[in-house]
């Protein structure tokens, strides 16, 4: 079987290909107010939809693209929007997803530094979990760096 493939690319998430369903971190408050949370609220709405799902610190909401068939994983790994999360719920909320990409036949996943932003965890353990969850799947994972204008 086909192992997972990461590379890291420069430029907007949201410029990526719609065939990659698109993922990034929230609290539970799903407050989004901030970085590129607040892309993902003006770009997908549905947070009502959200707040239904009432998904707490490691597990994952999930919407449908209203404009295409991907879905939009929003990684819970905090209570509340001025908390830190966790590297384990980090790792907690990769598992979630993973399994509702299992279930849904998704295999092409994209998002920023989970977790690195405001967040402030580090880069190369966030990408080690990432490794270690993905690492017997069949799934490319592009993360997009940023890259300000």
């Amino acid at each position: 079987m086909e192992k997972m493939r990461l590379v890291e690319v420069s430029g907007d998430l949201f410029s990526c290909s719609t065939d990659f369903s698109l993922a990034h971190c929230v609290a539970a408050d799903l407050r989004m107010g901030k970085g590129i949370a607040i892309k993902f609220r003006d770009s997908f709405g549905q947070v009502g939809e959200l707040k239904r799902q009432n998904v707490q610190p490691g597990g994952v909401a999930v919407i449908k693209d209203k404009n295409s068939d991907r879905y939009i994983y929003y990684l819970v790994t905090k209570t509340l929007s001025y908390q830190k999360p966790t590297y384990g719920s980090l790792a907690s909320s990769l598992l979630s997803m993973k399994n509702h990409m299992i279930s849904n036949n998704v295999d092409k996943l994209a998002m920023p530094r989970i977790g690195c932003g405001l967040d402030g965890l580090t880069w190369n353990k966030v990408k080690e979990i990432i490794n270690e969850t993905f690492q017997n799947e069949n799934v490319e994972i592009v993360i997009y760096n940023f890259v300000p204008k």
